[in-house]
Formats: structure tokens, C-alpha cells, sequence
């Protein structure tokens, strides 16, 4: 069976039993904007919260219903369509990091998108539910006719030698598998730098803190924030409490709280990866913290 063959029947069982999920999300003038689903991570309570006292947790997470030592947060991608352009926020996990990611390509499918149809794919970041999918389970390019954009910083951080020696064990295999993926794009990958226009209608928005050159993008009065808000319980109500997803806790809050603070202020709309599928809605002001009010408008 061949590459071609081998995912369209794949992508045939999965659609039988609804196993991926595409949503379409916000229209705005020309420009039309789903969430795709990559799956999800399974991930201890410890990695996502850290140090943080349970029982300051507890009451949170309570009002959430969040419950167990395992959590199972979204992987959501944006697509972005304007006529010309087809742009994925960030790629995906590919078929090699967890056994509950890696469906892009399925989704993808499911609204009538080839792989051949995407021009250009936009990194948040470098980690691996974000950027191991640029290869597919045969090694090839996921999609083969895409540009690849990235933050200059973001790019420098992971094909620094020295970053390896500066991760902690969990997080090496990070810096290999970034570095193998953006050192084999050579000349496909292009980079930008904070407030840049990425491509037409797309402002590149700093947000470091998760890494060190975690980007996110606004486009018009939408926010696509990565990993920068990085749950809907926590990181609302208490913003700049330290998150232990962040590489740099402290910079990835003050970041957090700016975010938040910027688009409660403006009334945008948001878009976020690790947010209940399909990742979409706003933010308003509840005290000293925020929530998160889930709906396209």
C-alpha cells in the first residue's frame, strides 16, 4: 500500500467513528478561521502546575471539575484561509510523540483540505505537540508544497548547541527533536521577529515566557495565543501564579497576565491550543483574575 493509499484509508475508519473534529470558528470579511484538532496529551497534574500548593489549587480546579493525577488537555491548530493563502497555526505532533496526538492530517480531511493545499505553516513555538508533525509516519513532509515561518528567537533558542545542557532530563528530547526538524527545513523555514507582519493580516505578537521566543499572532480582533495561556482554569483566574509548563515560570506570568489583560481590555477574540476544543472565545475581567467564556463572539 502506498503513502497516499495507506492515509486515505486511515483517514476513512477514523471518520467513521468521529475519532477528529474540525470546527469553523469565526468569519471575518474575506478571512475564515477553523480549529483542528491534532488529539490530546495525557500529562500528570504535577507537569502542568508545578510547585504550586495543592491546596491552592483544589478549590480551582474544583470549580472546573477537573479531578485525578491525570489530565487530557486539547491539541488545537488553527487554519487560516483568506482565498490566497491556507496558513496552520503551528503542525502538530507527527506520528511520534503520544499515541493520543497526531491527527491533523485525518481532521484536515474531514473539511476537504489535502495537505497539498497548505501554503504556509506558522510556529507558536518549538515543542513537540507544536512542531514534531512536519514529518508524517513515512518521513515525508506532512505538507509537501508549505513555507515554514518562525520567530527568529525561537528559532536560535532550539538550534543552540548549549540549550540541550540547559533543559532538564524530561525536557531534552525537546531540544533534539527541534533541532533535527528546523535544521532540515534549510531554506524552507523563513523566521520574523515581534510585531512583524508575518503574512498579510498577520501581526507576530511576542509572548515569551513558555519559551523563549513563544510567539503569538493577532489577526484583526482575533488573538492566536499558543501555548501562552495554556489552560482555561488556572491561568485565568490566577495569571501569575508560575505555570510548570513554562521554561522561564516567572517571565511566561508576566506575559500571562499582559495577554489577558490585553485582550479582555480589547475585546478580542482568542484562540487557544491547550483550551476545550474548539479552543475558542474571550476573556473577561472576574475580580483579580480572569475567566474564560467559551463561544466565537
Amino acid at each position: 500500500m502506498d503513502r497516499r493509499s495507506f492515509l486515505a484509508r486511515t483517514a476513512g475508519f477514523c471518520a467513521a467513528s468521529t475519532c477528529f473534529r474540525a470546527h469553523a470558528a469565526i468569519e471575518r470579511g474575506g478571512v475564515r478561521i477553523d480549529t483542528v484538532s491534532d488529539g490530546h496529551l495525557t500529562v500528570p497534574r504535577s507537569f502542568l502546575f508545578g510547585d504550586t500548593p495543592p491546596d491552592d489549587l483544589a478549590p480551582i480546579l474544583a470549580r472546573h471539575g477537573i479531578t485525578g493525577e491525570m489530565l487530557e488537555p486539547d491539541c488545537t491548530l488553527t487554519l487560516l484561509r483568506d482565498g490566497e493563502r491556507t496558513v496552520l497555526f503551528d503542525i502538530g505532533a507527527g506520528p511520534n510523540f503520544m499515541p493520543t496526538t497526531g491527527t491533523i492530517l485525518d481532521t484536515l480531511a474531514e473539511i476537504d483540505v489535502a495537505p497539498e493545499d497548505v501554503t504556509h505553516v506558522v510556529f507558536t513555538h518549538g515543542h513537540p505537540d507544536h512542531l514534531w508533525g512536519v514529518y508524517d509516519a513515512f518521513d515525508d513532509f506532512a505538507f509537501p508544497e508549505a513555507q515554514y515561518l518562525i520567530g527568529r528567537a525561537e528559532r536560535d533558542y532550539w538550534l543552540d548547541p548549549k540549550t540541550l545542557d540547559r533543559l532538564d532530563a524530561m525536557r531534552q528530547p525537546f531540544a533534539v527533536g527541534a533541532k533535527r526538524i528546523l535544521d532540515s527545513l534549510g531554506e524552507r523555514l523563513g523566521v520574523f521577529g515581534d510585531g512583524d507582519e508575518v503574512l498579510p493580516g498577520i501581526e507576530a505578537v511576542g509572548t515569551p515566557g513558555h519559551t523563549p521566543g513563544h510567539m503569538s499572532f493577532a489577526v484583526g480582533d482575533v488573538m492566536i495565543v499558543g501555548d501562552a495561556v495554556a489552560n482555561h482554569h488556572v491561568a485565568f483566574e490566577q495569571p501569575t501564579w508560575p505555570s510548570g509548563t513554562d521554561q522561564d515560570a516567572g517571565e511566561g506570568a508576566t506575559t500571562r497576565a499582559g495577554l489577558l489583560d490585553r485582550m479582555a481590555g480589547d475585546g478580542m477574540a482568542m484562540v487557544g491550543f491547550h483550551l476545550p476544543f474548539p479552543g475558542i472565545g474571550r476573556v473577561e475581567r472576574d475580580g483579580t483574575g480572569y475567566r474564560f467564556v467559551a463561544g466565537e463572539e
